[in-house]
């Protein structure tokens, strides 16, 4: 005999996933009558909660995300050191696939997004009743708890650290706009540039597969030289730094360079990287604290929140004041 689940209830009594879950966990949000029927359905087909359902997270991170491997590899840390003060055991997958998604969230009493995702599968999730938080950028005013880093905030900051500086031409170079963090660090940057007057910002975005060198001569070419670049992630501002050492700029005497994320390569070049640090380890750590809440605490608010853990601009050896 197959075993009964929370979708076999609803199907038997002809509820959604969300009204069972609540109506077995004890919350609000169901009638009595409905949580006495779910009860009694449950009961009749034999339904058991595991022991362990109680005090499991799952964590679930963008499989084809390559370029933000190392800041995954914070939160989970962060998550793991959490989870275990809290008595939690964990169940970590790196997938997209909506079945398997489905089934962790059956075993789980809740779930940590992390990274872009199908739309349709974070709906049914969401569906199911299960407390979710994500770590990625929300569509406006989802109702859907979130914690992640200050990306507009860490944009505005790296702008004021670069005028400071007296750089006046300066640079973003992203890629792919489906990343809204990276869109967030340009709006950022574009509020503090826009109140100085004598201050140009060009938004370069490197179509996937062009060469930056190609898109670097262009834009020498068509603009005044910019003295400050600043990269939407350290894989870029790599690039920026190889090339513009190959053209023989002296970094940071002739431009500076600003990556963002602070991974390991930022230190193990010359000249290092001055990069913006997200704040992975914490992320983590807030995450977990909020699925706590949202599963033991009856008094949470109802209320959708959103936790942004502040960057820290950590400044080393690719910038400097502006060449004269």
């Amino acid at each position: 005999m197959s075993r009964v689940t929370i979708q076999t209830i609803a199907d038997e009594t002809g509820l959604s996933k969300f009204a069972v879950s609540r109506a077995l966990s004890g919350k609000s949000g169901v009638s009595e009558a409905t949580r006495l029927k779910v009860n009694e359905t449950a009961i009749r087909l034999g339904y058991r909660k595991t022991a362990s359902t109680s005090r499991v997270l799952g964590v679930v991170f963008d499989d084809n995300d390559i370029t933000n491997t190392e800041l995954h590899m914070q939160i989970q840390n962060g998550v793991q050191r959490e989870a275990q003060l809290l008595g939690y055991a964990l169940r970590i997958r790196s997938t997209r696939n909506g079945m398997e998604l489905e089934a962790l969230a059956e075993e789980c009493s809740g779930l940590l997004i992390v990274g872009l995702h199908d739309e349709e599968n974070l709906r049914r999730l969401h569906n199911s009743g299960i407390p979710i938080v994500r770590n990625s950028w929300l569509e406006p005013l989802e109702p859907v708890d979130q914690v992640g880093a200050t990306d507009h905030e860490a944009g505005s900051a790296v702008g004021r650290f670069l005028l400071d500086l007296g750089h006046r031409t300066i640079v973003y170079i992203h890629g792919d706009p489906r990343f809204r963090g990276r869109m967030e660090r340009l709006y950022g940057l574009r509020e503090v540039c826009e109140r100085a007057p004598d201050v140009l910002l060009h938004d370069l975005i490197l179509e996937e597969g062009r060469d930056f060198g190609e898109a670097f001569a262009r834009l020498i070419t068509d603009i005044e030289k910019p003295t400050a670049f600043f990269c939407a992630h350290d894989g870029l501002a790599l690039a920026v730094i190889s090339e513009l050492l190959a053209r023989g700029y002296r970094i940071p005497r002739d431009a500076s360079v600003v990556g963002f994320g602070d991974y390991s390569a930022a230190q193990q070049i010359s000249p290092q990287m001055t990069t913006v640090k997200v704040p992975g380890v914490d992320i983590g750590r807030m995450a977990t604290r909020v699925l706590h809440q949202r599963i033991t605490n009856q008094d949470f608010p109802a209320c959708p929140l959103r936790l942004h853990v502040p960057c820290q601009i950590i400044e080393r050896q690719s910038t400097g004041p502006a060449p004269k």
